[in-house]
């Protein structure tokens, strides 16, 4: 996922290492919050899918949200994915400033990005093809060939950060705060147009807004400048509470089926404001994190959580409708969503999910290890902007056309521009491919035996 400074665990050699030996030589001057900040959203998001996958005896998947919006009002604590997209903006900033060529920034930032991404697609669109052959297609299946890859999104998303960080921390660097506020500026006027103008197709221009203006903060977070995240936190947190009571926008900050507006797909100006009641609440406890985060134990979970999170992300959905298959194809009947028996089984199919979580990752863990990139020449940066930009359209395009009906040539609308499975694979592919020919630009062009690694 990235680093959150130079000479880090997990680089070089540290494929090879336990989790133990990375965590002792941390450099005292690595920000240990962050990785934990980044291994604690992610858990919360892998388990809110859990909770919220509700699966009732005839095996269709609902929303717990939906059947009991009451619990809409938790999304404003538990919807933390602007925490990760802080901390990604933090991270780029440091690997950044250690990597000023383009080429080589973004191919070892794209590593543990596209390797485990292309070994999931590869595993999932083998069964889309076999599946449909066997008659199998029905049911938890096909809602599962349509389900796995929507958090594919959340990567496309990270993949235009990535791409976008050496121009947007330049302009960091030379305007600070008002570089933010010129992305805020753009999420508040885009709703204008969408909703006082009604311009069409605008709204997709947030996905941009909001979350560059997110991983902003991330850039000043890394140059220390959010001084006051009590005033951040209070102001994202009455704008938001206006913006919902007062606005079009709805009260939940996740996706709901069936919503006329979403304040997540695509984002709006309540869900950027929080992301600020966010980014000020963790910063304010940024003093016992760091210490919590210091102790031995726990920074050897957190280091162990970040050589696997990419992989634990892209197969959380599987092990959780790979629980329900097996207890629908034993013959369990499951209880009615969020009723009494429904909430008792939680845990046990918590734990269960855990498990089989668990055991996909181990399997499929080892394409998310550190390779240590090849230094670029100058001459690869255009090769390695097409690449990102083939590849980010391609993850974006899958996580909305799933691969339910690959055979039957099932297409999805990406903005405007329908596009296939198959379509979006080729362009993942191609755009990684680029990305690794641009990497590996400068290596013909090197001495033997020059160095060829740098810390991630």
């Amino acid at each position: 996922m990235g680093s959150s400074s130079t000479g880090s665990p997990g680089t070089g050699s540290g494929n090879r290492l336990r989790a133990r030996d990375l965590a002792a030589v941390t450099p005292a001057t690595r920000d240990r919050y962050v990785d934990l900040l980044r291994v604690a959203s992610l858990a919360v998001v892998v388990l809110g899918h859990w909770l919220m996958a509700a699966v009732g005896p005839d095996g269709q998947v609902g929303n717990l949200l939906a059947v009991v919006p009451e619990l809409q009002a938790v999304t404003w604590v538990f919807q933390v994915m602007p925490v990760f997209f802080f901390v990604g903006g933090f991270s780029h900033a440091l690997a950044r400033r250690s990597r000023p060529r383009y080429a080589e920034f973004l191919r070892a930032r794209l590593q543990r990005l596209l390797r485990p991404t292309m070994v999931f697609v590869a595993v999932w669109g083998a069964a889309a093809l076999v599946l449909p052959l066997l008659g199998a297609d029905g049911g938890l299946t096909g809602v599962a060939l349509r389900l796995v890859t929507q958090p594919l999104w959340f990567i496309g998303i990270y993949l235009a950060m990535v791409a976008l960080t050496p121009p947007l921390l330049k302009l960091h660097e030379r305007w600070g705060w008002g570089a933010f506020a010129v992305l805020a500026g753009g999420t508040v006027a885009v709703d204008l147009l969408r909703f006082a103008v009604h311009v069409p197709f605008v709204e997709f221009l947030n996905f941009a807004f909001v979350w560059l203006a997110v991983h902003q903060l991330g850039f000043l977070r890394a140059d220390g400048m959010i001084r006051r995240p009590a005033l951040l936190a209070g102001a994202g947190l009455a704008g938001a509470a206006a913006l919902v009571a007062l606005g079009p926008y709805p009260l939940s900050m996740v996706g709901m089926p069936g919503e006329k507006v979403s304040n997540m797909a695509p984002p709006t100006l309540a869900l950027l404001c929080h992301g600020l009641w966010l980014v000020g609440a963790v910063e304010l406890l940024r003093g016992p994190g760091a210490r919590f985060a210091a102790r031995a134990g726990v920074w050897r979970a957190v280091v162990a959580a970040n050589g696997v999170a990419m992989t634990a992300f892209l197969w959380h959905l599987t092990a959780m409708l790979g629980v329900y298959g097996v207890l629908l194809g034993s013959g369990v009947r499951l209880p009615e969503p969020a009723s009494g028996a429904w909430w008792a089984q939680v845990p046990l199919r918590l734990a269960a999910a855990a498990v089989l979580a668990a055991l996909l990752v181990a399997a499929f863990r080892r394409f998310e290890a550190p390779v240590p990139p090849a230094p670029a020449t100058g001459t690869g940066g255009p090769l390695a902007a097409l690449g990102i930009t083939l590849a980010l359209l391609g993850v974006l395009g899958l996580s909305l056309t799933g691969f339910a009906g690959l055979l039957d040539g099932h297409t999805a609308t990406l903005i405007v521009l329908p596009v296939t499975a198959p379509a979006a694979v080729a362009l993942i592919l191609a755009g990684w491919l680029a990305v690794e020919r641009a990497g590996r630009a400068g290596r013909a062009g090197r001495a033997p035996g020059a160095v060829t690694g740098r810390s991630r």
